[in-house]
């Protein structure tokens, strides 16, 4: 994990052998997806691990003790498209969360977000939200996402990813210094195109086989 307390660099030998499986060329669509999903379920334990609980009375086959329940509900928000890949895992740890979504394409000539669906549920002020997507490339992207979250009135927000570049982390940080990222590696840099490298290629397009 990295000394910056708003970028946490999950270091587990599970996460890096995912990770590996997800950057390889020669990784098919479906250990694609599964890889996916399996890392994002480890980035959102590491989310979750500072969340309140409350106390609750159990019994249990033999007799009483002490329990716990989150105290808050949770808000899962991918962005469109690629973000689904993540959701995918993370729901079935958390069925209860909600889910909301936000549309965001990048424009291929200026590399800025452009809006065309925004969705949240109504109880995102009072809850742990969680924005999804598995690349933070130029940064825009998860920006434009997290000010759309604000304005819904959502408080406490982690950005969960699965590569990073320095850019979209500086980026990210100037814009929401107070939303912590999550995330299973940093790479070095952006080519010419906004994509990051090494990176995984085009997350959407090799989870959904469009590529």
């Amino acid at each position: 994990m990295s000394a910056n307390a708003q970028i946490h660099v999950i270091d587990h030998p599970l996460v890096a052998a995912g990770l590996s499986i997800v950057r390889s060329k020669t990784t098919t669509p479906d250990l694609f997806r599964r890889h996916l999903q399996e890392i994002s379920v480890l980035l959102f334990v590491e989310a979750s691990r500072q969340w309140e609980t409350r106390a609750i009375p159990v019994e249990t086959p033999l007799a009483p003790c002490a329990g716990a329940v989150l105290s808050k509900p949770i808000v899962l928000v991918p962005i469109l498209r690629a973000g689904l890949g993540m959701l995918d895992g993370i729901q079935r740890a958390v069925p209860e969360a909600s889910i909301g979504h936000v549309g965001l394409y990048r424009d291929a000539e200026t590399l800025r977000p452009v809006s065309y669906y925004e969705k949240v549920p109504v109880n995102v002020a009072a809850a742990e939200v969680l924005l999804l997507d598995p690349m933070l490339a130029t940064g825009n992207t998860a920006c434009e996402a997290a000010s759309i979250l604000k304005a819904q009135g959502a408080r406490s927000i982690q950005f969960l990813c699965v590569v990073a570049c320095p850019v979209g982390v500086q980026q990210f940080q100037r814009e929401h210094p107070d939303v912590p990222i999550i995330t299973a590696a940093i790479d070095p840099e952006l080519n010419d195109h906004g994509y990051i490298v090494p990176g995984l290629g085009d997350a959407g397009d090799r989870y959904f086989g469009t590529g």
